[in-house]
């Protein structure tokens, strides 16, 4: 989890590192929509408005964002969200975030890892710092590129299971 002061050191570095100018900085709300392709829910939610995140919208995108497959729900880094924030706002977009995978509890982790596969053993998954997304009316490419010129952490291409994978870890792409 994170201390107050390395949250605001990564949010102000998100922000920053983006190149938002400074009143995109200072936009009072920022909101996020989401469409789990899994259980059929769909949310948007304001999730900071007067300078902070806020608890009942965060808990409302912990829940859609949940493991579909074992309903475990666990806390999505704020930081994340940021991220896909920024990341909405570059591509211009108001659709939602088709949501393929979030937060996944480490025992549906670990059933899914298998040799030479896509899903690591210590996936950033398993701490609500990443996620597999796509968005409708933007390409995987255009999806990815964004992303990545962001540099603000991993960003993974499956074109052939069609979606982007984007996370907080370190910055790094495959």
């Amino acid at each position: 989890m994170y201390h107050r002061r390395q949250f605001l050191a990564a949010t102000l570095g998100l922000i920053a590192g983006a190149g938002l100018t400074e009143a995109r900085a200072a936009v009072p709300q920022r909101s996020l929509a989401f469409d789990n392709l899994h259980t059929g829910e769909k949310l948007s939610a304001i999730y900071w408005a007067d300078g902070r995140h806020v608890p009942d919208a965060c808990q409302k995108i912990d829940r859609v964002l949940r493991d579909h497959r074992s309903g475990e729900v666990a806390a999505i880094s704020p930081p994340l969200l940021d991220l896909l924030y920024i990341l909405r706002t570059k591509l211009d977009k108001d659709a939602p975030f088709e949501v393929i995978s979030g937060y996944r509890s480490p025992k549906t982790n670990a059933s899914m890892v298998k040799p030479g596969g896509g899903v690591a053993s210590d996936s950033l998954h398993t701490r609500g710092m990443a996620i597999d997304i796509r968005m409708p009316g933007c390409g995987l490419a255009r999806l990815r590129d964004e992303a990545t010129a962001l540099k603000l952490g991993g960003v993974g291409n499956y074109p052939k299971s069609d979606f982007v994978h984007v996370d907080i870890g370190r910055v790094r792409y495959w």
